[in-house]
């Protein structure tokens, strides 16, 4: 799963956190998300910080996550 604060993961036993990725601010003042911690792209430049993060959630979710079969 993509880790958020409003899901309390205590809850469920042992947990094992890995960095998915680095969202971070350019010299210039843009933002990009470096997907490199799981074999990913850069992705960017983004005006918006928010707009990196939807970028790399939405990646982690398409290209990362285990899917379950049914």
């Amino acid at each position: 799963m993509v880790f958020d604060d409003r899901v309390d993961l205590r809850s469920v036993g042992r947990i094992s956190i890995r960095r998915g990725s680095h969202v971070e601010p350019t010299p210039v003042g843009h933002w990009t998300a470096d997907l490199s911690p799981v074999g990913g792209p850069i992705l960017g430049p983004f005006d918006k910080r928010c707009e990196a993060l939807a970028a790399e959630v939405a990646w982690l979710h398409r290209n990362w996550l285990i899917r379950s079969t049914g």
